[in-house]
């Protein structure tokens, strides 16, 4: 069972969440949170799989909460579900530690596909917030040239290896690949795994 934890701060929106969770036999609602803070706190007791995270609610926002709950329980999947599709709310909570960008208005098999992707290792991404990232590429330079660590994280994920294998080698956590990785694709301007490992493997056709 996917252990999920609702934050969102109307009151309807949880209910029709719950409500939506019920119909899948693979996932458990175990807490649903009003506010930012409540979410934190909630996720580093109750420690869910997955934390569907709305972005604009009273008192801590979902931006702050996202770094909360990664800073206190690194395991817990953070999946932002929001209204907003604006670049510097998108980029914002990537770069919190969300792990993937949904839009409230989705299909709620979308919903469900997207818990069950982000657990699994994916990225699940709206296709507005995937054409922000790439929107948001830039020209090589000094400041968008990947760190040695995300070199390294890169031409890994270029040999095709899994997060997992990735974290063992260079003794890091799965969660700080994945931080890794949302900058990779960020700069790289591409929005999965495949088109970096794509980008990567040209890169060293071209080196050589």
């Amino acid at each position: 069972m996917i252990r999920v934890l609702i934050a969102d701060d109307h009151a309807i929106v949880r209910t029709g969440l719950s409500q939506l969770l019920g119909t899948a036999d693979d996932i458990e609602l175990v807490g649903a949170a009003g506010d930012g803070a409540e979410a934190a706190t909630m996720a580093a007791e109750l420690r869910p799989d997955v934390v569907l995270m709305d972005l604009s609610m009273p008192g801590t926002d979902g931006i702050a909460a996202t770094e909360r709950i990664v800073a206190a329980a690194p395991e817990v999947h953070v999946l932002v579900l929001t209204s907003f599709s604006d670049q510097t709310r998108i980029l914002d909570a990537l770069q919190a530690g969300a792990e993937g960008y949904l839009l409230k208005h989705s299909e709620p098999e979308v919903i469900l596909a997207g818990i069950r992707e982000i657990v699994s290792g994916g990225s699940p991404l709206d296709p507005k917030a995937a054409r922000v990232l790439l929107t948001n590429r830039r020209s090589p330079g000094p400041e968008t040239k990947l760190t040695d660590r995300e070199q390294e994280v890169l031409a890994m994920v270029g040999a095709g290896l899994p997060n997992k294998t990735i974290a063992r080698r260079l003794g890091i956590s799965e969660r700080t690949v994945k931080a890794h990785l949302t900058n990779v694709y960020q700069r790289l301007g591409v929005t999965d795994r495949t088109q970096a490992a794509l980008w990567a493997q040209r890169q060293r056709r071209d080196d050589d």
